[in-house]
Order: C-alpha cells, then structure tokens, then sequence
C-alpha cells in the first residue's frame, strides 16, 4: 500500500485537514463527492472559526463576520451547493459615514477603498479641514512617484494625498477590514486594485476614479452588493458539516483535536494529535493546513525543505477584536436610524475613541427589523489587545457611551453581547505579498501538502472560501499524478 492509511476496503486516499474555520470547512466541502477520505481536525471545542451566530434580544445576531460580496459567484454557489441559497439575504442600506468629533458626516460619494477620486466631493463631505483639503488637491499637481517595491500605505496615500486623508478616511477603511494601521499596512497587499491603478495615473485621485463608476451631476454611487445568510452568517459552518457528512459518510470531522507536529512519512504524511503524553498518531497521504500562521509555522517547522514558509510565516502578526453588541428600544434613537442615510460608521483613530466601527444591523439588513434597533461596536485596532482584557460590563458601558456621544440615543441597552476574538486578522505588512509567495513556492514542493486561509489572498470570508477550493483542487491533482506514477512503477 503507498501511502497511508487508505481505506482496505475502497483503497481511498486520505486528506487531512488541519484547521476547522470557515478555510478548513469549506476546503473539506469541496472534496466532498471527490474519491477520496477526509479527516478534519480542529483544536477548540467547536468548528467555524470566526463564524458565529447567538441571540441578542431574541434577535439571531452574528458574533463576527456577517456578510459577503454578492460578485463573488463561486462563494454564493458554493453556499447554494450547501442548501442555503434561499437563505441569502441582501442588505438595504450599506453606505458609511465617518465620524468627525460628536458628528457623524456622510463620507465621500466618490472614492476607493477611502481614498478619494473627487476633490469637490471631498469638500463637501466636511470630513477634512481646509488645510487638509488643499493639502489632497497637491496630488493633482504632484510629480509621478516612483516605486520601487512595496510600501506602506501610510506613506504613499499619505505622501500624494496628504496624511489628514489616510487618517480620516483610509484607515478607518483598513481598521474596518484588517484591524491594522496604514504605517503598517502593505499598499500593495492591502489596496490591490488601487495600487495596480497606480501605476498607469500620475494622479492617486485619477487612480482611484477609473475603478468607481462615472456619475453624473447629484447621482449617487449604487449600493454595495453585500449579502448575509437568513438566520446569521455563522448557520453556515453547520449546513456545511451536515453537507460533508451527508454527501461523505465516511468523512470524520473532530474537534478538541489539536495537532502538534507535522512530518513527512516513507509514502505520505503522519500528524501527531495531542497531547505529548498521549499522542494519536494519524497517517495521511494529502494535507491541508487551514490554521493561522503562527500555528501553521510551527507545524512545517517539522517538515524538512519547508523552511522558507516557516520563517515567513513568523513574519505575520495578527491583531484581535472584540465585538459589542448592544439593543434599543427603537424610539431610543432621536429621529430612527433607517433614516440618516448609513447603515455604519467609522471612527478614526486619531479620535482618541475605543470604538472603531458602529454597523445599525437592523439597518443593514432589513428582514432583522422588528421592535429593537440592534447596533454592532467593533473594537481592536492592531496593538490594542489589551481591550480584550476589559470586563463585559466595561466593554458594554464604554461602546454605548461613545455611540450615545455620536447618535444621541438615549437609555440603556435592553440586551448586550460582547464576543472576544484573540489573533482574529492577519495584518497584511509590508513586503506581504512576497511572504506569501515564499511560502506558497515552499508548499507547493512538497508533495501533497497545500495551504489556505485568511492570511493569503484577503481576509473576507468569501476570499478564505477560494483559497479553499484552491488548496482542494492543488491536493486532488497531486493525487491524480501520484497514482498516475505508482500505476507505471507497478505495471514496470
């Protein structure tokens, strides 16, 4: 037998799966119909990572991520593959505002993952002072910069645009999606497409107008094709379970299995699961590994050739979140909330606030309306992790103090939550890009070995659900080429 520990009776190829977030899961979906057997190990108590769902007020609420791009077509096919796609909900209102002082001012209508594409827009905004705002104009006049390799975001959007516009507008974009902050941040890593654009304006303004819509006078920019699930995001890790489980009896999918060591074997792979004191030892002849990278680099570490991916794993930092969840009474909030023309704001740090970012759900996503008015507070920019260690009751008090500065509601939550997530994001530094293809180029030379997760091509969830079918699809064809191989060796 080559390999592993294959099936006696249907000879099947084992995969290993280590990890079991939304990553691992959906990397386990995919080879559900596939001839082949899946063990998915995951170290906690329960799978779906960062995908959650509890009440709130007798209100089914998401814990963390809660929504995806609808332009994504593989991710909601593979969510209606799963049974769920009646369940997909779009969102109403999902325009956002920043928070200025005790204002909350409409952002402006023309602009790019915050940076903006129209200098008049910008100043009707109000987010800026004047000299701030003469400041952004420079970059129309300003020389071409060049760039030789990756920079930070801070310095780049900073050094055409001004720095007033990366901290009021840029990176209460990426504390919203990285927790990070734009000194940190990889430009070119973070802002992808704007960078690409980049390269063929003089202008970063220009730049970021030819990827938004051309308006005309007084027309506002469509909607934002988001959607989440009917019943919370996180119902979907456990429809995916039940689709694997279902579609593969055979497929086993355990947690509170921690895995500790990694290492190549004489035809396949051996994962070493628990405890130094009792180990179990699981061989595989493919794997997957689906894990942060911290995890992840301690795991190749035993992997002889695979070096290069374990130093620049240790390269990544991770930041962590804490998420408030707080309901009103819907008369609470001076005027409603459906109409102020936002469904959330964010807060930029250099307000000195604890909270970064407000989202109005029942706002967002109307079919969640009813007699509370449910209000998200995200908490956590990258350095911050202290926060965590605050009490509920603080965390509570501190985000509906600084929402009542902004909204003016008034009274008490009738209900709160508050969800802690330790190491949440991976923060996309610079020279990302070329940490990842480091490690991508040390696993992809070792045989049956692949990775995925949210540290390499985007932190959404809908992103970690690609990289997932990529590492799927890279295990099967090595598969395919190794029993391509062993059937010449035999028939020699």
């Amino acid at each position: 037998m080559a390999g592993s520990e294959r099936d006696q009776a249907s000879g099947k190829p084992h995969v290993v799966i280590i990890g079991g977030g939304i990553a691992g899961l959906s990397a386990a979906f995919c080879l559900r119909g596939e001839p082949v057997r899946v063990t998915l190990l995951e170290g906690s108590s329960r799978i779906g990572g960062k995908l959650s769902v509890s009440e709130v007020a007798g209100v089914a609420v998401d814990e963390g991520a809660e929504s995806l791009y609808l332009n994504r077509r593989k991710t909601t096919g593979l969510i209606k593959e799963a049974g769920l796609g009646d369940r997909i909900m779009s969102a109403g209102v999902t325009a956002s505002a920043i928070r200025t002082g005790n204002e909350v001012r409409n952002q402006p209508d023309r602009q790019f993952m915050g940076v903006p594409c129209d200098m008049d827009d910008l100043a009707r905004s109000g987010v800026l002072s004047a000299a701030g705002l003469d400041r952004a104009r420079q970059d129309l006049a300003l020389p071409a910069f060049d760039r030789d390799g990756d920079v930070s975001v801070a310095d780049f959007v900073g050094g055409r645009l001004g720095r007033e516009v990366v901290d009021r507008l840029v990176e209460p974009f990426l504390a919203g999606v990285f927790s990070g902050r734009a000194e940190d941040l990889s430009f070119e890593a973070t802002l992808g497409p704007l960078a690409m654009a980049s390269r063929k304006h003089t202008s970063l303004a220009d730049a970021a107008g030819s990827l938004v819509p051309q308006l005309a006078e007084g027309e506002k920019p469509p909607p934002v094709s988001v959607a989440t699930l009917d019943g919370g995001f996180g119902s979907l890790p456990p429809a995916l379970v039940r689709e694997v489980l279902a579609a593969a009896p055979d497929a086993s999918l355990r947690t509170d299995a921690p895995v500790r060591e990694l290492a190549r074997s004489a035809n396949g792979w051996r994962v070493t699961v628990g405890t130094g004191g009792d180990p179990e030892y699981i061989d595989a002849d493919a794997v997957i590994v689906a894990v942060p990278a911290g995890p992840a680099s301690g795991l190749l570490a035993g992997v002889t050739g695979a070096g290069q991916a374990v130093s620049a794993l240790a390269e990544v930092p991770y930041s962590s979140v804490a998420m408030v969840t707080l309901a009103y009474p819907r008369e609470a909030f001076p005027g409603g909330l459906s109409g102020r023309g936002y469904s959330a704001y964010r807060v930029p740090a250099v307000e000195g606030k604890v909270v970064k970012e407000v989202t109005f759900t029942t706002v967002k996503w109307p079919h969640l309306a009813g007699e509370v008015e449910i209000v998200r507070c995200s908490l956590g920019r990258f350095g911050e992790d202290h926060l965590l260690g605050r009490d509920d009751a603080d965390l509570v008090a501190v985000a509906a103090a600084e929402l009542a500065e902004a909204t003016g509601v008034t009274g008490v939550p009738v209900a709160s939550r508050v969800s802690r997530w330790q190491d949440a994001l991976p923060q996309y530094t610079v020279g990302h890009l070329a940490r990842v293809e480091r490690i991508r180029e040390a696993v992809a030379a070792q045989p049956g070995l692949a990775v995925c997760g949210a540290l390499y091509d985007g932190v959404g969830v809908g992103v970690c659900m690609a990289t997932a079918r990529k590492a799927a699809d890279q295990v099967l064809a090595w598969l395919k080429k190794d029993a391509a191989a062993r059937s010449v060796a035999g028939a020699v």
